[in-house]
């Protein structure tokens, strides 16, 4: 059983031969073999699966460039346009990557219990499609990039660089992975400061790291929850083994409340009051933030983590209500 040419050698020496979802060039050529042939699932994927492939639920971490725009209250529509533009290229982009690391870890993810269900893993997309996607994705970005100038394109080049060798190899050294993963995030803001042509801020480039730390150290602290429950020693695919776990929660932990340290640092810094009429409401953001990051780690702990923290964070009720309500008093400082 097979789906590509390269499984000609062995459909030939076999009894019977099997293509799922073949192109038709290869059931030809098996055809041509003249030995006992039978073909499945021949019909094209539904588009469906190829929009499960793109992982669209993840672009809502591209919505990271708009970030430089609103903490420098520069909402004019150039800064507006360059910020959409900027978005629709990262989803690009990171959509390539998706599609790219789903070739790669063809046979951890069919082990899975959730990601076997992915269009490429489930067979639902054959391989040489999914190549082609990730190509044709990654040139549409990078020439959108383009349009946006040099210094973006520069900042996306790079994003696609790390991301690549974090699918290939860094995702599997310990610490390394969770240093990448923040890094990857706090670069989405770089590139909207580049986009915009906007300075990026020393206090806003720091509770970036830390935040996304504590966040992808979350996400390997869900990952070694599910592994005890099933009854592994290891995270599929990672450097982590179970007994890691509670320094991977003290990290997550910790990261988490520097972050929310250096906020109440900026919040007493010179700086806040030539942005914010009433800095004073920002302490509140202080405080939902604490309880935030403190909610996700023990949400972890309990194992009911079952996405990317971002992508948790989106769906989860009590999330939304946080950001709301920060957002909220992010408003109230510049207002009253």
């Amino acid at each position: 059983m097979g789906d590509a040419a390269a499984d000609l050698p062995v459909w030939q020496a076999a009894a019977r031969a099997i293509t799922v979802n073949a192109a038709p060039a290869t059931r030809a050529a098996v055809d041509r073999l003249g030995g006992e042939a039978e073909h499945l699932a021949t019909v094209p994927a539904p588009g469906r699966a190829y929009l499960r492939a793109l992982r669209p639920h993840q672009w809502m971490k591209n919505l990271l460039v708009f970030v430089p725009m609103f903490t420098a209250h520069q909402m004019s529509p150039p800064n507006v346009l360059a910020s959409l533009a900027a978005f629709v290229a990262f989803s690009l982009v990171a959509s390539s990557v998706y599609v790219l690391n789903d070739l790669l870890d063809l046979s951890a993810d069919r082990s899975h219990p959730r990601k076997r269900a992915r269009p490429l893993a489930a067979g639902a997309i054959p391989i040489a499609q999914g190549t082609g996607m990730a190509a044709g994705l990654l040139v549409a970005g990078l020439a959108i990039s383009a349009l946006l100038g040099q210094q973006f394109l520069v900042v996306m080049l790079g994003y696609f660089a790390l991301t690549t060798g974090y699918s290939l190899y860094l995702k599997r050294r310990l610490v390394v992975d969770i240093c990448v993963l923040a890094v990857l995030y706090t670069i989405r803001i770089l590139a909207g400061g580049a986009a915009t042509d906007l300075p990026i801020s020393v206090w806003l480039l720091a509770f970036s790291i830390f935040l996304f730390f504590s966040l992808a150290a979350v996400k390997r602290q869900a990952e070694l929850v599910d592994g005890i429950a099933s009854g592994k020693v290891t995270a599929q695919g990672r450097g982590y083994h179970v007994d890691d776990l509670p320094l991977v929660e003290s990290m997550a932990t910790s990261a988490g409340y520097v972050a929310v340290l250096v906020m109440a640092l900026y919040v007493n810094s010179a700086t806040v009051s030539q942005i914010y009429t009433a800095p004073h409401m920002l302490w509140g953001i202080c405080l939902v933030l604490l309880y935030w990051i403190s909610r996700m780690v023990m949400v972890a702990h309990r194992g009911k983590m079952h996405d990317d923290p971002v992508v948790f964070a989106i769906k989860d009720p009590v999330s939304r209500s946080c950001v709301i309500l920060m957002a909220a008093l992010g408003i109230a400082g510049t207002v009253l």
